[in-house]
């Protein structure tokens, strides 16, 4: 739940700032060392292993929801901005003494990836505590938005850095980053109550883990809430990773200008919804997010049609167009429903129990992803002369979807209007 206590606006502020260092500190240096393992091996294997193994450590997001939930969160962000300084330098020592191999690089990666996937599940349920409750999906998007960005900035950054100054100087540079980042977070404030403890540490997060997960169990709404996240994740985002790239570059035959350009096209829709989120946020009810989902699987049908072999003999243009407006209009609304359901979930949880809530939200909805990917990979490979067949299969089960939403969240319909349209400033 929501404090009622008026928050500062500098404290959010502070928050979202570290959120930008961290976030696509973390992402640009893994980037970067990916690199760099591409460099010393030649194998573009062992490139894409260490990118993939990076973020196996999110699987651990739960346990960073139940250490979000038992300490200070301000506290906890400054601890890991200071570890994510402290295997920076320790990697920077160890090339300086011309200790480089791939093994290093795999490890340091991996501790990034861990530091990262518990820093997530604090600042989501730090949220809540920094902005009153009709900002909540102002501010949810704002931090989406930052995600976003640095996924979209990373590859570039990285790249050009990496280029131009250096492995062992981008290293430094992000070893400085973190330990300033880990600074100023001192100074945010954010609202913590200590919770009665017996002393032992990890049998306390193993009894918090299993509150949180009966807690999960026995909520309507984020059970709904996280078969939602799952399934958009399994349905719509493989869509783009997966179908984005074929489509564009063996379907649509684009230059890799054009590719780079697509493709940052829909990253960039995303950015904007998350940012726009705050502005539908009032319009929007639980029980008729099935309205949403159903838009989406109409857009999927003229998106199909970009792919169509009638289409693509119209010119390489009016297919592009075509594709890249259904597409970018679909990212933009899964952004703002995303963060919707999220952010009702923020408004209905107990403080006690938000990171831990956040955090396996986040966790199922990840592991969805990869999971239609590999769906997806397989569909694109069986129709690789027609892939507009699995792209109206995905406006198939998205219709399917939005019929079982709407029964699903019928019931959704007064716990979502309780909500909403509280007046409160920032």
């Amino acid at each position: 739940m929501l404090s009622n206590s008026k928050p500062a606006r500098k404290d959010f502020s502070l928050l979202v700032l570290g959120q930008v260092v961290s976030v696509l500190g973390s992402s640009l240096l893994r980037f970067a060392l990916s690199l760099y393992a591409l460099d010393l091996t030649g194998r573009a294997d062992i490139y894409a292993t260490l990118f993939a193994v990076s973020s196996i450590p999110l699987l651990l997001s739960p346990l960073g929801g139940a250490i979000a939930d038992r300490f200070n969160r301000r506290n906890l962000m400054v601890i890991y901005d200071l570890a994510s300084s402290a295997v920076v330098g320790g990697l920077m020592v160890l090339l300086w003494a011309g200790q480089s191999s791939v093994i290093l690089i795999g490890v340091v990666m991996v501790l990034l990836g861990l530091i990262s996937a518990l820093y997530s599940p604090v600042v989501m349920a730090s949220i809540p505590l920094l902005v009153q409750e009709n900002k909540l999906e102002q501010a949810n998007g704002i931090v989406s938005g930052v995600q976003a960005l640095s996924g979209v900035a990373a590859p570039v950054l990285g790249g050009i850095l990496y280029g131009a100054v250096g492995v062992e100087a981008l290293i430094g540079m992000s070893c400085i980053v973190f330990f300033l980042s880990a600074i100023m977070e001192l100074f945010i404030r954010i609202p913590f109550v200590r919770r009665a403890s017996d002393g032992h540490l990890v049998p306390m997060l193993v009894q918090d883990l299993r509150a949180g997960f009966t807690y999960v169990v026995s909520q309507s709404y984020i059970r709904k809430s996280m078969i939602l996240a799952a399934l958009l994740n399994l349905l719509l985002t493989p869509l783009f990773v997966v179908g984005g790239p074929i489509i564009l570059r063996v379907t649509m035959q684009s230059s890799d200008t054009t590719y780079g350009l697509g493709m940052g096209l829909i990253e960039f829709a995303a950015i904007v919804g998350a940012l726009l989120a705050g502005l539908f946020a009032g319009r929007m009810r639980m029980h008729t997010l099935y309205r949403w989902l159903l838009l989406m699987a109409f857009l999927i049908l003229p998106l199909a049609i970009s792919t169509t072999p009638m289409m693509l003999r119209m010119g390489h243009y009016p297919s592009l167009v075509l594709f890249l407006l259904c597409a970018s209009l679909i990212a933009l609304m899964m952004t703002i429903l995303s963060i919707f359901v999220i952010s009702i979930v923020q408004k209905q949880t107990p403080n006690e129990q938000l990171g831990k809530v956040m955090a396996m939200i986040m966790a199922v909805s990840q592991c969805a992803a990869p999971a239609g990917q590999l769906i997806y990979g397989v569909l694109f490979e069986a129709f690789s002369v027609s892939v507009y067949i699995p792209v109206l299969l995905v406006g198939a089960a998205m219709l399917l979807m939005s019929v079982i939403t709407q029964r699903m969240l019928h019931g959704e319909k007064e716990t979502a209007q309780q909500h909403e349209n509280r007046a409160a400033p920032l």
